[in-house]
């Protein structure tokens, strides 16, 4: 079956797009790029990095832009997934979400209006696990943004690791946070990944923080041999 993976570049969708690849033919990537950094439904941090990630999996990308109004912005969705059926003969969707019902009912019904299959293949799964399953499956992602205590400058721009799946995990028991940041409260972006020919390499970057939040930002990076 021909398969669009709405693709945020971070672990959650890249590791559903390796789940996906074992048994489907992945025609195409889909991405909303959202002006509000708060937005109920797309990541946000280094969302622009989705076009190297694209050629570094040889993969033709979809991406359409919104200004990320709470509601509004699935219509801005439902425009890219009708352009990928348009263009790539998509006839079903997968996607990265693993606790957010918000997300995934509202996919769920683009989905249905337009005829298609959708499946979250990490749907409800444990978050530790997740976050294992990242390390042991190669995922080179680092933590694009942090937004909620006791989470601070410190973890920008750090990758997931063994360790840090550790540390993330024991501030979940005390903080009460989903610490695959299911709750918004961490994002990421991956760099390299089996399913990538090239991995991208980071020329320069800054980072921000105040009040709880921040982000590492990728300024400018590009594609190297692996």
């Amino acid at each position: 079956m021909n398969i669009g993976v709405l693709y945020s570049g971070g672990k959650d969708s890249t590791l559903a797009l390796m789940k996906a690849k074992q048994h489907h033919k992945i025609t195409c990537l889909i991405t909303v790029i959202s002006e509000n950094k708060e937005s109920f439904m797309f990541h946000t941090p280094n969302i622009d990095i989705t076009q190297l990630q694209a050629k570094a999996m040889s993969l033709p990308l979809v991406s359409v832009a919104t200004k990320g109004e709470k509601e509004a912005e699935l219509t801005d969705l439902k425009k890219a997934i009708v352009e990928a059926i348009k263009k790539h003969k998509i006839k079903g969707i997968i996607t990265g979400a693993v606790k957010s019902t918000y997300q995934a009912s509202r996919i769920q019904q683009i989905c249905h209006e337009l005829g298609l299959w959708c499946f979250n293949p990490l749907w409800l799964k444990n978050q530790v696990e997740l976050l294992n399953e990242i390390v042991s499956k190669k995922i080179n992602a680092l933590i694009g943004g942090v937004f909620a205590e006791p989470l601070d400058k410190s973890y920008l721009g750090k990758k997931i690791t063994k360790t840090m799946v550790e540390k993330l995990a024991a501030i979940a028991s005390t903080h009460h946070i989903n610490p695959a940041g299911e709750g918004g409260e961490i994002e990421t972006t991956v760099l390299d990944a089996p399913i990538f020919n090239k991995k991208i390499k980071i020329v320069k970057h800054e980072t921000a923080y105040e009040k709880n939040s921040g982000v590492f930002k990728i300024l400018n990076a590009k594609l190297v041999n692996r």
